[in-house]
Parts: C-alpha cells; sequence; structure tokens
C-alpha cells in the first residue's frame, strides 16, 4: 500500500488537470498513488485520464460517477483511498517537486508516541506568481488544533498539507442531504475537536487564483442550503466556547446558520433543538434579526414560482 492518495476531485476541469499530473510525475517521494474522481464531467476529461493512465510512472485510478456534487465524491474517495496518508490537490492546482517527501518528512518528525494525538500536517501555499497565500504560522512547527489556528493564533488564507486516513474515515459527509455541496469546515471543525496538527512555515501547494468560475452570478442560496446549515449548526455546536476571542465570526456564523436554516424549511422551534450546546443556542438567539434579514433578502431575489 503507499504511503500517500492524491485525491482529486473534478468536474469539467480537462483544461486544468495537467497542472496536477505535471506536478505529480515530478514528485521526488514515488510512494503514492493518485485517485481521480470525476463528478460527472462532460468536456472530455475520461479521454484525457486514458491518456494520463498511458503515460503516468504510478499508480492512477479515475473513477467516474454521476454529478453528485463535491461531497458524494469526498465519501467515494474515503473509501477508495490506499495511502496512510491523504492529500487533496484540486483539479486547478498544482505542487513542488518536493511536496511529498516534505510532507512525509513533517509526518514522522512528530514522535511516534505522539502521532495518534495528531491528524496530519499542515504547510503554506503559493499563488501562480510565487507569492505566499495568507500569513505564516507565527512559530515553526506549530502544534494545535485548527480552531487555535483560527481563534487564538489568527492565522489567516489558504493553507493546504496530509491528513491520516483513518482518522478522515471517522467523519465523512451525511449523503441524504439535498443539494450538491457541504463546506469543508462540516469535517475540519470535528477534527479540530480531538486531534492536533502540526503546521509548518513552508509552502509546497501552488493554487492558482486565476481558475474561471464554473458558477456565473449569483445562484439560488436554496440550492445548498441543507449543506451550509449544517455546516454553521457544526461551528455553533462545536466552536462557540471561543466566543470571547472572535465574537464577530461566531456571531456571523449564528446569523447564517438561522438564516439557511429557514430557506431549508427549518422553523424556530426546529431551529433551537437541533443545536446542541447552549453556547450555540445563546448566539443563535443573538443573531436571530440578522439571519431574518437575510432570510428576507434571499427570498425577495430568488421568489418561489
Amino acid at each position: 500500500m503507499p504511503l500517500f492518495t492524491v485525491y482529486t476531485p473534478t468536474f469539467n476541469r480537462a483544461h486544468t488537470l495537467h497542472r496536477v499530473f505535471d506536478s505529480l510525475q515530478a514528485q521526488s517521494c514515488r510512494d503514492f498513488e493518485w485517485l481521480v474522481i470525476d463528478d460527472g464531467s462532460t468536456d472530455g476529461t475520461a479521454a484525457l485520464m486514458a491518456r494520463y493512465q498511458q503515460e503516468a510512472t504510478f499508480p492512477l485510478r479515475y473513477l467516474q460517477e454521476p454529478h453528485r456534487g463535491a461531497h458524494h465524491a469526498h465519501n467515494l474517495s474515503l473509501r477508495e483511498s490506499r495511502g496512510e496518508l491523504w492529500v487533496k490537490l484540486d483539479s486547478d492546482d498544482g505542487c513542488v517537486p518536493q511536496t511529498l517527501e516534505r510532507l512525509k518528512n513533517h509526518w514522522e518528525s512528530i514522535p511516534l508516541e505522539l502521532r495518534d494525538q495528531f491528524s496530519g500536517v499542515t504547510g503554506l501555499c503559493l499563488d501562480q506568481n510565487g507569492t505566499l497565500v495568507g500569513s505564516r504560522f507565527p512559530s515553526d512547527p506549530l502544534d494545535c488544533s485548527a480552531a487555535e489556528l483560527e481563534y487564538v493564533h489568527k492565522v489567516r488564507g489558504e493553507k493546504w498539507g496530509c491528513l491520516r486516513l483513518d482518522v478522515l474515515r471517522r467523519f465523512p459527509y451525511p449523503e441524504g442531504v439535498s443539494g450538491n455541496f457541504i463546506p469543508e469546515s462540516f469535517i475540519w471543525c470535528q477534527v479540530s475537536k480531538i486531534f492536533k496538527t502540526r503546521h509548518f512555515n513552508e509552502a509546497l501547494r501552488i493554487y492558482w487564483m486565476d481558475a474561471p468560475s464554473l458558477v456565473h452570478g449569483r445562484s439560488d442560496p436554496r440550492t445548498n442550503a441543507a449543506g451550509h446549515r449544517l455546516m454553521f449548526k457544526t461551528v455553533l455546536d462545536l466552536e462557540s466556547g471561543w466566543f470571547f476571542s472572535a465574537p464577530l465570526r461566531l456571531l456571523r456564523a449564528a446569523v447564517q446558520y438561522s438564516r439557511f436554516a429557514w430557506l431549508s424549511g427549518r422553523g424556530l422551534a426546529r431551529q433551537f433543538f437541533e443545536l446542541n450546546s447552549l453556547g450555540g443556542r445563546l448566539l443563535w438567539l443573538m443573531a436571530l434579526p440578522g439571519g431574518w434579514w437575510l432570510w428576507l433578502r434571499d427570498c425577495a431575489q430568488f421568489p418561489l414560482p
């Protein structure tokens, strides 16, 4: 079994997948597989991947699925991945040639007897022009949870690394949710409650910020309201204790929770009882006027037929 599974979800990105493929061909560490899950592409991705399977100097598996959304593809990747460590490399990104070697070294720098406390390791990202994305970590290495990184150390911007596959398998997305998107924070909040991450000030991912969006104009927020409601509920349930470190951030989360709860058909009583923490319920109560106003705005902009 490989040390790494590099997972790439894709949907109509045949024009950018060469960034991932070329990056993996150049890796100094060869102990990996590439798992590509195609969420219903119609742009020639299948033919491109057939060519890559002939050219690749590493194991490559390509799975085609009907278009059901990123969270379904993510769950499938957890079932199909064979590596000990899981790396998500998006279909419009790349990485430097030493990426997997450096991730392996940083992971093995954690003493063996302590690794059960860690979900993985995380470094920095560069944009396509070589400019650092976001802020650096205040120390190197920095061992803390993702919540502490946000609320205590105030680190901002895109970060990236690898995670233990056995940890991720404990926190799949729910699949009986309407829509085709659940924000990733739904998972990271849960992982952060139990595990630490080792953070290091080394840029390994190349994060293209010029890729055109596949969505044009503002879409109806009802489409993925259920997924957003679940994510903001998780934030309120698990992170409301950080209120005094970041009150505005958590109040905004409470506003968005009530907004998306109304958009997905949840009344006041159900909104209250679906929250599991006292702090989350108090924040929700404080934020109700803001959530109600956003819901009214959404209904005015996207009236039901």
